[in-house]
């Protein structure tokens, strides 16, 4: 996710960082609130506690019982940043984007994303834990590193995935060339084993390029080359090439993509992600589009035919300029026995605040979802 470091989210909930790898300031007591500031939730339920994670400094969470009414946590997920990740990702402190969680043969895994605004020389790092109650997380390492000037992806905004075969896999990406796919093997980590007739052509390596990176904690990010991950959507076809600038970043160009998250539904994997940009407030037009495919592998297609992956996609979410200017960044859940999906959008009349959106999904006829209102 191409953002710029916002403040107005977080001020209420963390004090600014220390050096990394210290131990940080926070407010001493939790807030509750039904509009809770958010970028990028995503949320998972144990027992009969929500939790929501987001974007922020070290990783924003909070809980609720209902949905409703959200208890603002005073302390981050991660209380101290490992340093692998400033190795891995040159000026890099402790603002944490995107997580994404999931529950899977008996822990939580946590993927979050370490970058710095507008560049692809990002990381992917996972944490893991009992327990969410318990709070305890601990440091798994790299998953995936990008390198400027080296790869055309972005390792950031991950998420989970697990197959009908309890294979796991992790979809990324942000701008560049879109959102990649590949297998993760039992420990979270990139799996070696090839993709098929999607894997590309590789030659063997020593450095940690193009997908492949399970450096594990205090070490730096290197590993072999493999090309395991392969693009599964874009903004654009490939051979469009749009004519306006991007408004937010000269170096990320205009293939303004990023936010992945699949959603298993009846027969189907549906592919949401968020299309143009966020992070301006008021100015933002993001929006999310979906695809959908039969396997996890792809090709995801929109409602007319159009592969995502030449810049399909059918409008699932945009501003209506009257409660919302925009809309983005999303994640899909069945829980409580009916399907629900939470972003985070900009307030059209709280100054482009943003704040969390939650609504449930209808389904139609075809196998298609909508937004309940």
């Amino acid at each position: 996710m191409n953002r710029i470091v916002f403040t107005l989210a977080l001020a209420a909930i963390c004090l600014t960082a220390a050096a990394q790898g210290q131990r940080r300031g926070f407010p001493r007591e939790a807030f509750t609130t039904e509009t809770p500031m958010v970028h990028d939730p995503v949320m998972a339920k144990e027992g009969d506690t929500y939790y929501v994670f987001a974007t922020g400094m070290g990783i924003q969470q909070m809980t609720s019982k209902d949905r409703k009414t959200w208890t603002v946590l005073p302390q981050p997920v991660m209380t101290v940043i490992p340093g692998w990740t400033t190795d891995s990702v040159p000026g890099f402190g402790s603002h944490v984007w995107a997580p994404d969680i999931i529950r899977w043969h008996g822990r939580w895994w946590m993927a979050y994303s370490c970058s710095t605004f507008g560049k692809n020389g990002s990381a992917i790092g996972l944490l893991s834990s009992r327990s969410l109650g318990s709070r305890l997380w601990k440091d798994e390492g790299c998953i995936v590193t990008s390198r400027e000037n080296r790869d055309n992806w972005n390792a950031i905004d991950p998420n989970f995935v697990i197959d009908d075969n309890d294979q796991p896999w992790l979809v990324w990406g942000s701008f560049w060339d879109g959102i990649q796919l590949a297998r993760l093997d039992t420990t979270m980590h990139l799996n070696n084993a090839p993709l098929g007739r999607r894997t590309l052509a590789t030659k063997g390596t020593q450095e940690c390029r193009n997908a492949q990176c399970t450096a594990r904690p205090k070490d730096a990010c290197k590993a072999r080359m493999h090309n395991a991950q392969f693009t599964i959507a874009r903004r654009y076809d490939p051979d469009y090439k749009p004519s306006e600038p991007n408004p937010t970043s000269k170096y990320a160009g205009t293939n303004a993509i990023e936010a992945p998250f699949i959603f298993k539904h009846g027969g189907y994997y549906y592919l949401f992600v968020s299309w143009d940009y966020c992070c301006r407030g008021a100015k933002s037009n993001y929006r999310v589009v979906v695809g959908r495919s039969k396997t996890v592998e792809g090709p995801y297609l929109d409602r007319t035919g159009k592969d995502m992956a030449k810049g399909g996609g059918t409008i699932f979410l945009e501003g209506d300029k009257k409660e919302w200017e925009a809309a983005g960044h999303c994640a899909a859940y069945n829980m409580d026995g009916e399907d629900i999906f939470i972003c985070h959008g900009y307030s059209a009349t709280q100054n482009g605040a943003a704040l969390l959106i939650q609504r449930c999904i209808a389904w139609t006829a075809d196998g298609w979802p909508e937004l309940e209102r």
